[in-house]
């Protein structure tokens, strides 16, 4: 990794050691591979979205001496087939696929990691089988609710001409409820129609990360078909406050009282309010957070980079996550 001074802060590009697909039952089979030392500290890592999938940019986020690292796509994301299938496809059934994965691995506990609606899923996960759990390191908090959507869809002061095109787009009587006519309009049976709202939404949650307007995507027809395909399941689920809803999250949360918790969020994410990790903070008793200034949403923002490896690396020296983060101002 470079050094704290380096505008790079990213971990040296890796191969994937093995790859494989992994049967989950409802006609689902989910894609997932492994990196790193073989011998090291087992981390399963959960990507946002819903429905975003994995890169290989994201084996970067790891220290490859360090750790074994499990990357997966969930059903219906990415390399996961029936690529954009909703059926048979809620946040139990993740949970439960995340378990199989385990399982099927071989790996007795692992660490979790999850970004966005990631770190949502990861404390899922970690309340339905904390004794698979060493602990949790969590990023950039989306708590599902309806406050989260409201104001992911509704920030027009954040983004003014990215908004102004937004609603340019979207029906005027829609103008209070853009989240729920972008949700039918993806995925809907006009297909011409879903093309054009997936490339807004795009542009809007692009220009709300970086603060700055974006250009609509110029998407080819694979790329056009995959946007189809993840916006359609991320509907899917943002409709349904991603079967959880803040209320039952921040209560599934609090049973992970005492399991090694470090939440990182930026201080400038204009997706997911500052003011989730501290709810999720102050919900998991003995959790530890770091607020990383000058970093947003993107996991990639070199401070956000630092503050992820950071206490990844306590983590790793010391098996919690004691001491990591004190002093710092929440």
């Amino acid at each position: 990794m470079s050094s704290p001074g380096s505008p790079n802060l990213i971990f040296p590009a890796v191969d994937s050691l093995q790859s494989g697909a992994l049967d989950v039952g409802d006609g689902h089979t989910i894609q997932y591979e492994q990196c790193g030392n073989p011998a090291g500290l087992p981390v399963v890592v959960l990507h946002g979205g819903p429905a975003s999938g994995c890169s290989p940019r994201m084996r970067q986020l790891f220290d490859p001496t360090l750790f074994r690292v499990v990357l997966f796509d969930q059903r219906g994301c990415g390399r996961s087939t029936p690529r954009g299938e909703c059926a048979h496809n809620t946040t139990l059934e993740l949970v439960a696929d995340i378990e199989r994965l385990r399982a099927h691995l071989g790996i007795g506990r692992w660490l979790v990691a999850g970004g966005s609606w990631g770190a949502a899923l990861g404390v899922a996960y970690c309340a339905a089988h904390r004794e698979a759990c060493l602990g949790a390191v969590l990023r950039g908090i989306f708590l599902t609710g309806r406050d989260d959507l409201d104001w992911f869809f509704h920030a027009a002061p954040l983004a003014p001409e990215a908004w102004s095109r937004l609603t340019s787009f979207v029906p005027e009587a829609a103008h209070g409820r853009v989240g729920e006519w972008l949700f039918d309009a993806a995925s809907g049976p006009d297909e011409a129609l879903a093309v054009e709202a997936v490339r807004h939404w795009i542009a809007w949650e692009q220009a709300l990360d970086s603060g700055q307007p974006q250009a609509l995507p110029q998407l080819d027809d694979a790329a056009t078909q995959a946007a189809l395909d993840k916006y359609r399941v991320q509907a899917h689920y943002l409709r349904r406050e991603c079967f959880l809803g803040e209320d039952e999250l921040l209560r599934r949360a609090v049973g992970l009282f005492d399991l090694p918790v470090a939440i990182v969020h930026g201080r400038q994410d204009r997706v997911c309010r500052p003011s989730n990790a501290l709810r999720l903070h102050e919900a998991i008793g003995g959790s530890r957070l770091k607020l990383v200034a000058g970093a947003g949403h993107n996991p990639f923002d070199a401070p956000m980079l630092a503050a992820f490896a950071g206490a990844l690396a306590h983590f790793a020296a010391q098996g919690d996550f004691s001491g990591w983060a004190d002093g710092d101002p929440a």
